[in-house]
């Protein structure tokens, strides 16, 4: 059998890479179209229909990462799977509700009546904003340990509200790099707002997880390690005080440096996920579950990382030739 070399050790990195690659990308590429979604004004057809289709070539694909996650979490860590799914499966269904709501309401709206199409817009942005609401909360609740009591329902709380403001704000600058004229400067507006929301929430966040594992706050504050990894949090909120400086300049910048906000916001997302990888590895379930503990068979990980091989480089060579197609501003919304 191919990889029979593997020891189940170098089996577990391997796939808690690749589900942790899967989550990144998902929360970058749907994130900015999720954030689109909860920022879709009540009134104004037009950049309703800018904004639809500023995501509408992408969103589909975008979706795939969430899907080969789940994928990864049931075959390599089915114990871990079991877990979450146990202690998540009221929110999980609140997403997948959600999930339909957006898929239900983006095609709808081209297809209804005009006097029809404002109630799937509305039903459009409560769709994405009840998805985001839900990833945060389970996102929370994860990072304590399925924890279910007062101090971690409140955590969790705050995390759906920072995971909100995070997809939104790299929804505005999604809008910012894809969009012109009045649309664009609104985008604008959106991504300073979000962008102090997005901060505030991080600092918040930071702080209460030190409170919530004896090891990562040993990391961090006591770990000689520690003066290294607070480069981490510098660097993150340096680059979104460069953000926030980029954003203020953009309207009188000509057109110029409109790919800076959107590529800050991969950074500060990159530099956030690292963060939570470094804290929490090598566990799976934080405080719970390790990569061992939850593992699967090595031999059936051996056959997996055979169809893993194929598939991941397909999407992810997949992805990179939409983004390529659809480059540069998107055009005006059309139905065929």
């Amino acid at each position: 059998m191919p990889f029979e070399s593997l020891s189940a050790d170098t089996l577990g990195n391997i796939f808690i890479a690749l589900l942790g690659l899967a989550v990144l990308l998902y929360a970058i590429l749907d994130g900015y179209d999720l954030g689109v979604g909860v920022l879709f004004p009540p009134r104004n057809e037009q950049f309703k229909d800018a904004m639809v289709a500023s995501i509408g070539p992408y969103w589909d694909a975008n979706e795939t990462w969430l899907v080969l996650a789940v994928g990864l979490l049931l075959i390599a860590f089915p114990q871990a799977h079991s877990e979450i799914l146990q202690t998540l499966y009221l929110p999980a269904t609140f997403m997948l509700m959600g999930l339909i709501l957006r898929g239900v309401s983006f095609d709808f709206r081209a297809k209804v009546a005009q006097t029809k199409k404002k109630k799937w817009d509305t039903c459009f942005k409560y769709g994405s904003l009840l998805t985001t609401l839900s990833q945060g909360y389970m996102l929370g609740i994860w990072v304590t340990g399925l924890r279910t009591d007062f101090y971690a329902q409140g955590f969790a709380l705050l995390s759906a509200f920072g995971v909100t403001a995070a997809y939104a704000f790299i929804g505005a600058c999604w809008l910012i790099l894809k969009t012109e004229g009045d649309l664009q400067r609104k985008a604008i507006y959106w991504a300073k707002r979000c962008l102090t929301i997005l901060a505030g929430g991080i600092i918040a966040v930071s702080f209460l997880n030190l409170t919530l594992h004896e090891e990562v706050r040993a990391l961090w504050l006591e770990s000689s390690l520690g003066i290294v990894l607070m480069a981490i949090p510098i660097t993150c909120f340096g680059l979104l005080a460069l953000c926030s400086v980029v954003l203020q300049r953009l309207p009188e910048a000509g057109g110029k440096g409109e790919w800076l906000p959107f590529a800050l916001a991969l950074l500060v997302f990159l530099l956030c996920f690292a963060a939570f990888g470094i804290s929490y590895y090598p566990y799976v379930v934080p405080g719970q579950l390790t990569i061992m503990q939850a593992l699967a068979d090595a031999s059936s990980l051996r056959f997996l990382l055979v169809g893993t091989v194929v598939v991941v480089p397909c999407i992810l060579a997949y992805t990179i030739m939409v983004y390529r197609i659809f480059a540069g501003k998107s055009e005006k919304l059309s139905y065929y």
